[in-house]
């Protein structure tokens, strides 16, 4: 542990591409050891500090990476240099690595941390107060010291590496906790103990808790997810009754109340979601918010989730929804199904679809499904319900039926479930799950990739990993 460490530990997020680009850099089998520099968004929220990588800039061996005049080894000053003025001026924290030997457990040397304390003191004027520190990587462990303006340090808790499974690294292995909850015995003899306790330290975010957010919270409360944030502005209504998960009539309106009145009492359907959740697992915690996603303090509850549902259809719930994923590191899905009529209301092919989206892959506006005149009508107050809307004519309204949503969502929370607990497959299907209900066939499609992208790119000016110091799309919070 760093001397004198009195802040809360953070946390650090590493997209799945970018770690195994700096393990090949420092691990090539030579034994020796090799350097780095990460470069990382902010993001500070109720659950502490965590850092976003969002550049990885590799020392050449001989060229930036040198023999030390103190230590074994050093990165060179003119690296360093353009790297932290870098960080200073796209408002980013500077890390600092290199590696030591072993496995599952690492740490600094004494000569490292009188490195950090020769060196860090004048790379944080440089950086005008933007942390600077180091890391420390083994094969399968990482420790992490930080520094802040004001002498203050912290030490890194645990770092996720986030790709198709989540892979968590520790600066040593952490201690076994107790024996998961007897209720969720069966389950847990999948992925063990740990892995219910994986589950249980999740923070999920769901936006929409209509006909699909509804199934998602029920399937993800029984699953022993042990922290929800919940956002959506509507109340129940009759037509609902069929799909909402639990709903009963008296969520409606109540026989003794006279029908002028039955508006104002109808129940939120975040509070319907949250008394499902709390049924199928009273320890968990849960954020009902009665609020608009893309208002702005809603969407601030959001940026710190471990993971994402987005089971609202809206232009620009989908766009916010990407921008988060992107700009926070945060993997998520987007789940919905589609009925699609004619003029004549002749039924088309009706599919489900469960689309997984994480940093730098799967992103939204790279695949044409953020549609800018969408966009431009809900902006238009009397206009926001048309981007519920799957047809046209407004006067349509769009076809949901509750085995449809289960198809997706069920999907959806499989994929969550063997992402957080580790138990997907390197090589596992990374295309985005179709099922056309009418034809009985289930497919993927290979989401596209623009390279130029300003959401999911590394370009500059793009948001990929920016943190808090980019602007999200939303509108300001009541």
């Amino acid at each position: 542990m760093a001397p004198n460490a009195p802040v809360r530990p953070w946390r650090l997020t590493i997209p799945e591409e970018m770690h195994a680009a700096l393990m090949r850099h420092l691990f090539p089998g030579d034994g020796d050891e090799h350097g780095a520099i990460i470069l990382a968004g902010i993001c500070e929220s109720d659950r502490g500090l965590r850092l976003v990588a969002r550049e990885l800039h590799l020392a050449i061996d001989g060229q930036d990476y040198v023999p030390g005049k103190y230590g074994y080894r050093m990165l060179k000053a003119q690296f360093i240099q353009s790297r932290i003025l870098r960080a200073r001026d796209a408002s980013l924290a500077y890390l600092a690595i290199h590696n030591h030997g072993g496995s599952t457990s690492v740490a600094f040397s004494p000569d490292d941390f009188a490195s950090h304390e020769r060196g860090y003191p004048a790379l944080l004027d440089i950086s005008r107060g933007m942390p600077v520190g180091a890391l420390v990587f083994a094969r399968q462990a990482v420790a992490g010291d930080l520094w802040f303006a004001g002498g203050k340090r912290s030490v890194l808790g645990e770092a996720h590496v986030v790709g198709t499974r989540r892979q968590f690294l520790f600066p040593q292995p952490p201690a076994r906790g107790a024996i998961s909850d007897a209720a969720y015995d069966r389950q847990s003899r999948l992925f063990g103990d740990a892995g219910q306790a994986i589950l249980a330290g999740c923070r999920v975010g769901i936006v929409g808790l209509g006909g699909a957010g509804s199934i998602l919270a029920e399937l993800l409360g029984r699953l022993g997810v042990g922290d929800f944030v919940l956002a959506d502005p509507d109340k129940v209504e009759f037509s609902n009754l069929p799909r909402l998960i639990g709903a009963k009539y008296t969520d409606v309106a109540r026989s003794w109340l006279p029908k002028y009145l039955h508006g104002r009492f109808r129940k939120f359907k975040v509070d319907m979601a949250a008394r499902n959740i709390k049924h199928a697992n009273r320890r968990a915690k849960v954020m009902a918010l009665p609020r608009d996603f893309v208002d702005a303090d809603v969407a601030e509850r959001f940026k710190d989730c471990d993971y994402l549902f987005l089971a609202a259809d809206t232009m620009s719930a989908r766009l916010l929804f990407n921008a988060i994923v992107n700009q926070y590191g945060i993997p998520g899905v987007q789940v919905g199904a589609k009925v699609p009529l004619d003029g004549a209301g002749q039924v088309g092919d009706v599919f489900c679809v469960s689309r997984t989206v994480r940093p730098g892959h799967g992103c939204l506006w790279c695949n044409g499904l953020i549609n800018a005149s969408r966009l431009q009508d809900e902006a238009v107050p009397d206009a926001i319900k048309k981007g519920y809307a799957y047809v046209n004519d407004a006067g349509v309204v769009a076809p949901s039926v509750v085995t449809m949503n289960a198809v997706a969502c069920a999907h959806a929370a499989d994929d969550f479930l063997f992402h957080m607990t580790g138990l997907k497959h390197d090589t596992a299907e990374a295309g985005w799950f179709r099922w056309n209900a009418r034809k009985g066939t289930a497919s993927y499609d290979v989401p596209r990739k623009d390279a130029q992208c300003l959401e999911c790119s590394g370009i500059e000016g793009s948001r990929l990993g920016c943190g808090d110091n980019f602007l999200l799309p939303t509108r300001p919070g009541c």
